[in-house]
C-alpha cells in the first residue's frame, strides 16, 4: 500500500512539475474529463475494505474565468477484506456516485472544490442485504493544467444508519468540448 501511495504522489508531482499553461476555466467553456479514482476507506468501511478503486467521468462548465460547476459520476469498488469474505461470507461493495460540485481556482492552476450528491450501492457487502442510497459530501483540493487534473479529497457517505468515508485521489485527463 505504501508503494501505491508513493507512486500516486510521484505521478502528481510529475503532472504538477511540467511546464504547461496553468488552468483557469474560461467563462462559458465546457470540458470533459475521464479519471482514475483510488482511495483509502475510513469510518465504518475500514473493517470491510482497505482499498477503493474506480473510474469517473466529469463534465465541467466555466461560470467565470476562475469558477466552474461540475457534474461527476462513475463507479467505485471497495475491495472486501478477508474478514468480510471469510467471517461474513461477504463480497466487495460497489457504489455509483452522482455528484454536482464547484471548483474555485485560487491561483496558478490550484483549486478548491466541493461536491454533493448521492451514492447508489450496486450490490451490498452481504448478498441479500438491502441496497442503500447514501448522501455524499466531498471537499477537496487539486491542481489542473490544460489536459490533466490531479485532486485529493475526503468523501463522506452517510445514510441508512451506515456512515463511512474515504480519502481519495483522482488523476484525470480532460479536454474541451
Amino acid at each position: 500500500m505504501t508503494k501505491m501511495i508513493a507512486s500516486a504522489f510521484t505521478a502528481a508531482a510529475i503532472f504538477i512539475g511540467t511546464n504547461v499553461k496553468a488552468q483557469t476555466t474560461p467563462a462559458n467553456a465546457l470540458r470533459f474529463g475521464i479519471g482514475l479514482e483510488t482511495g483509502i476507506p475510513t469510518g465504518n468501511a475500514d473493517y470491510r475494505s482497505h482499498f477503493m478503486l474506480g473510474g469517473t467521468a466529469r463534465l465541467q462548465y466555466g461560470v467565470s474565468d476562475n469558477l466552474a460547476l461540475t457534474l461527476t459520476s462513475g463507479y467505485y469498488n471497495f475491495f472486501a477484506t478477508d474478514v468480510v469474505k471469510n467471517v461474513y461470507n461477504g463480497r466487495s461493495l460497489g457504489e455509483i456516485p452522482v455528484k454536482a460540485g464547484i471548483k474555485a481556482f485560487v491561483g496558478s492552476g490550484f483549486y478548491l472544490a466541493g461536491e454533493a450528491g448521492a451514492g447508489f450501492e450496486v450490490h451490498p457487502v452481504v448478498e441479500g442485504a438491502s441496497k442503500n442510497t447514501k448522501l455524499i459530501l466531498a471537499p477537496g483540493l487539486g491542481y489542473a493544467t490544460k489536459s490533466w487534473d490531479v485532486g485529493v479529497r475526503y468523501e463522506n457517505f452517510s445514510g441508512s444508519g451506515d456512515n463511512y468515508g474515504l480519502v481519495g485521489l483522482r488523476i484525470a485527463y480532460g479536454f474541451g468540448l
